[in-house]
């Protein structure tokens, strides 16, 4: 099976193909749960089999643990058969299992904390490091981590890391890229405002949106996405399901935002689940297609934990959607104007 591929050239250099259907790595990181080294290779391999070769981690997820095990099954293969993309932001330093970060989120992993750095030296120092991890001499985007409220709270705080990453990190990114080490940067974060306050002060490639251009929600689509389109800047949408209650359907203990789903989500939900029955689609493929119908989304990335998961994505990827599913939730508010 063979994934579409959406071409990105911003910058008139041949540019990068993204297969629509991506594959997040969160969950190779023992995201919520562990799964084993044999689990993470039997789900690559169902997503290489599948046709997916856009890849993106992050020294995050699962503390360098996804990037190892990325480093396992890349190895050996074509550097140019597929995209791979990671983050910085970050540094992860060494500490006991006792003082170690993310035990909430994060299983069966290396003890270590991280420690936010958006400067000159810090962007420098996390690629280097992520590229031993991953086992590779380049990397084809990357994105600064987490510069959102979601991770740093306050808009003090967020705004001091933001002045640092443009004063500094920034200038790395610009400089790794006029040497050629990647192709191209951004910014992955969980909240489109920062995105747009980047996109309308640098020179930015590409943005990794997670979850909040959705069925569910579509706030990106007033502003940030149109700029977006108007500059040739590619965005990667994740999150795509919301945590999980858009594949799940709006059953008792259904995830949304990392967290259990509010009811006024379930009940969200349950208006968009009728409308997919009623013409005969699952909402998961729904949900995975709707980001694609705009221009600037270059790709989708679902995570999976499983090769049960991994299958649903690729059936997701092939989907058709009747273009009356899309008038209808339109129709009852559920999403907005056409892009």
């Amino acid at each position: 099976m063979n994934q579409r591929i959406r071409r990105w050239d911003r910058l008139g250099t041949g540019g990068l193909g993204f297969t629509e259907l991506g594959f997040g790595t969160a969950p190779l990181g023992n995201l919520y749960r562990a799964i084993s080294d044999a689990e993470a290779e039997a789900i690559l391999e169902a997503a290489w089999n599948g046709g997916v070769r856009y890849f993106d981690t992050a020294p995050l997820y699962g503390y360098g643990l996804s990037e190892t095990r990325l480093n396992r099954f890349l190895r050996g293969k074509p550097r140019d058969s597929y995209v791979l993309s990671t983050k910085v932001g970050r540094l992860l330093r060494a500490t006991t299992a006792d003082l170690r970060d993310g035990t909430d989120r994060w299983h069966d992993v290396p003890s270590r904390v991280g420690v936010y750095d958006y400067g000159y030296d810090g962007i420098m120092r996390s690629l280097e490091v992520s590229l031993e991890r991953l086992g590779v001499d380049r990397v084809d985007v990357l994105f600064a981590h987490d510069l959102d409220l979601a991770n740093h709270k306050t808009p003090k705080v967020l705004d001091a890391y933001l002045s640092e990453f443009m004063q500094g990190g920034y200038r790395a990114l610009m400089e790794l890229r006029e040497q050629g080490v990647i192709a191209a940067i951004g910014a992955g974060v969980n909240e489109w405002q920062p995105c747009q306050w980047l996109a309308e002060r640098g020179d930015f490639d590409l943005f990794l949106l997670a979850g909040r251009y959705t069925l569910l929600e579509q706030g990106a689509a007033e502003t940030f996405l149109p700029l977006c389109a108007e500059r040739g800047i590619g965005v990667v949408i994740g999150g795509p399901y919301n945590s999980g209650i858009l594949a799940t359907g709006p059953k008792p203990g259904a995830w949304f935002d990392y967290g259990p789903a509010p009811q006024a989500i379930l009940d969200r939900v349950t208006r968009i689940q009728a409308v997919c029955d009623r013409h005969g689609v699952r909402m998961v493929d729904a949900a995975f297609q709707y980001p694609l119908q705009h221009p600037a989304v270059v790709s989708v990335i679902p995570g999976g934990q499983g090769v049960a998961e991994m299958a649903s994505n690729l059936a997701a990827a092939s989907a058709v959607i009747p273009d009356a599913v899309w008038a209808d939730l339109r129709a009852e508010g559920l999403i907005g104007p056409e892009p």
